[in-house]
């Protein structure tokens, strides 16, 4: 049977696959609006197992944050170039994951998260549209659920690569506004690994020590000054490098986190949790 044009562009709104692709999804299924469905996610799921092997490279990091703020879920959707990450359509697949996953219980979303359903189709589902629709590998390589009593907020980059929300607990009326600029900071300080020095292993602590000790006997310090100047660098450098709260707060790099925390909150504020997401990390 003939197919027209209009049906043709039913299809394609209706799906987003490539207009030829529907015209001859229509022709193989008689016209059949179903059918024609049926084999292109046939088609894209053949096309998502032909393209699994390829390297995802690029991509985007996102928080979105209930309107509460007691919610949170970060995605990192993974492509192999530059070009697809960057289209609209991609993006609108970002927020179609991280906003259907705030609906999703948390351990869904930290476990299996490619089994949760969003309005009607899995994650797995969704990501396999991706594919046939933007002719790439894509995979959703990081999804996160955050929830708290306390207030939630988050930070994007504006290229995509890197996100982060962070978690304040306490009275402060400006909890919110602290939420954010604290996220901020975890997103730039890509090698902050912990919230606070106590959280920090004592081997680890040891192992720099010792690190820094040869280090200063090697520039020619003696035995005991070495483990001195070790112990300085370490409480200094190391844990503003690995510690969120010890970094140099982005806005004004003579207090660190915590002091600015302490300074700015309008009632009692504390950071109970970060997270922060990369592409390729």
């Amino acid at each position: 049977m003939a197919i027209s044009a209009s049906d043709v562009k039913r299809l394609r709104e209706e799906t987003d696959a490539p207009m030829m692709e529907c015209k001859v999804a229509l022709e193989e299924a008689g016209g059949d609006f179903e059918k024609a469905k049926a084999i292109l996610r046939e088609k894209g799921q053949s096309a998502a197992a032909k393209r699994s092997g390829r390297s995802t490279s690029e991509g985007v990091a996102k928080f979105v944050v209930s309107a509460d703020g007691k919610t949170a879920v970060g995605v990192v959707l993974e492509s192999e170039t530059d070009f697809v990450s960057n289209n609209e359509g991609f993006r609108k697949l970002v927020d179609t994951l991280a906003n259907g996953l705030l609906n999703a219980p948390a351990d869904a979303v930290n476990g299996d998260v490619n089994s949760v359903s969003i309005d009607g189709k899995t994650v797995a589902e969704l990501v396999t549209e991706g594919v046939a629709l933007f002719r790439e590998n894509i995979q959703l390589t990081q999804a996160v659920k955050l929830e708290s009593d306390g207030t939630i907020g988050a930070y994007n980059h504006h290229n995509g690569k890197f996100a982060s929300a962070a978690v304040i607990g306490g009275d402060a009326s400006n909890a919110s506004e602290l939420a954010t600029e604290v996220a901020t900071q975890a997103a730039i300080s890509d090698t902050v690994e912990y919230l606070t020095r106590a959280e920090v292993p004592q081997d680890v602590i040891a192992s720099e020590i010792e690190a820094e000790t040869k280090r200063a006997i090697n520039d020619g310090k003696p035995a005991e000054m070495a483990a001195k100047i070790a112990e300085g660098r370490v409480n200094k450098e190391f844990f503003q490098n690995k510690v969120l709260l010890e970094r140099p707060f982005w806005k004004d790099e003579s207090k660190s986190t915590a002091q600015f925390l302490k300074e700015m909150a309008q009632g009692t504020a504390e950071v109970t949790g970060f997270k922060r997401l990369t592409v390729g990390g």
